[in-house]
């Protein structure tokens, strides 16, 4: 471990050698940092949380803290935090609470920029972007490739489907769909992604079909579970298009229509 002299290190955590942990950071106890991390000066490391390989995090940011919730009474819950993460100035990061599964997760290669605050029992996929000042309430789930515009608000317990995107300000009050580019207080649906999936390798046959999923949700004038059952169909060919239909058949909060 290369620590700053002023560096407060607990001797209890565990540390990989070639970490190296700025001036000024506070590491707790129960923290665990994989090898290759950096950690920015005056950041706040604390609470079980468990950071994988390759991670940056920059200076005054305050990870692994308590929940914002007032049913929290010392359990010891969790945050982990995967590989080849950068977490830029000033995020927030809390641990999990007993009234979900006590852990707050964040997977890996994923791009957090300045002041995104993720509370209490989130769970964020893989290589996702979060614009300065994105805000996930307590509960979210956020799926791979998921865009986050600044200043998106993000309403606790809804969900974001993979490879979707919001605009900036956009202020999330239900379940965003794969694929889907959403925008608006509240957020509302805008098309699909098809620039963020043709940057992803999507073939213009899955592209098409997308689209075509998309108008049978959104434009076709059929009701909710009509439209489930005419994805269905479409997704007999089109295996995306049944990820669609998986995450409408678990959308508990209702979707942005």
């Amino acid at each position: 471990m290369k620590s700053h002299p002023t560096a407060i290190v607990d001797p209890q955590a565990r540390i990989a050698a070639d970490v190296e942990i700025g001036p000024y950071a506070v590491i707790g106890p129960h923290v665990e940092i994989g090898p290759g991390s950096w950690i920015g000066s005056h950041t706040v490391i604390t609470g079980h949380t468990r950071i994988g390989a390759r991670n940056r995090i920059f200076q005054y940011s305050s990870i692994g803290e308590i929940p914002q919730d007032k049913k929290y009474h010392g359990e010891p819950t969790r945050l982990e935090i995967g590989d080849d993460n950068t977490v830029r100035e000033f995020c927030t990061f809390n641990c999990g609470t007993a009234q979900d599964a006590g852990v707050t997760r964040v997977g890996n290669g994923n791009w957090i920029m300045a002041y995104v605050h993720l509370a209490h029992d989130c769970q964020v996929g893989n290589n996702t972007i979060f614009a300065n000042n994105a805000q996930l309430a307590g509960h979210v789930h956020v799926g791979d490739h998921v865009i986050l515009g600044g200043y998106t608000g993000v309403h606790q317990f809804c969900r974001i489907g993979a490879h979707s995107i919001t605009g900036i300000g956009s202020v999330v009050l239900k379940d965003v769909p794969p694929y889907i580019t959403a925008s608006g207080d509240t957020a509302k649906p805008y098309g699909v992604n098809a620039e963020g999936l043709k940057r992803r390798g999507f073939s213009a046959d899955t592209i098409t079909k997308l689209k075509r999923a998309y108008k049978t949700l959104y434009r076709s004038g059929l009701t909710l579970e009509q439209a489930r059952r005419e994805l269905g169909r479409q997704a007999r060919d089109c295996a995306e298009v049944q990820v669609i239909v998986d995450f409408l058949a678990s959308a508990s909060r209702g979707i942005i229509r």
